[in-house]
């Protein structure tokens, strides 16, 4: 995804992924498109913005705690995690943020 989320007004969360990728796609592209077609249909998402460079970045908005969770609890999505952890990840961090400000032009 290449656009900014057209988030509601605050307050909600963000979910913030940083990492840095291994070699070779090893079935990378696909389960990215798969998560980001899911998380999309989950009751509470709000919007998605990501930008895959030397470090990696996406950041996902949530109406709830709650909805964080499902997520983060969906079935496929544990399934991915794990992927991620054993093939596709050198180094990763995962930070919930509460959003209370948001401005812009």
């Amino acid at each position: 995804m290449s656009d900014i989320a057209n988030t509601p007004e605050p307050p909600y969360y963000a979910v913030i992924f940083s990492s840095h990728r291994t070699e070779g796609d090893n079935g990378y592209d696909d389960m990215a498109q798969r998560m980001v077609e899911l998380a999309s249909a989950q009751p509470g998402f709000l919007g998605m913005e990501s930008v895959k460079e030397e470090l990696g970045i996406t950041v996902s908005y949530w109406q709830s705690l709650e909805a964080i969770s499902n997520w983060k609890n969906h079935a496929e999505h544990r399934q991915a995690r794990q992927q991620g952890r054993d093939n596709w990840y050198a180094d990763f961090r995962v930070r919930v943020a509460k959003v209370e400000r948001e401005y812009g032009i």
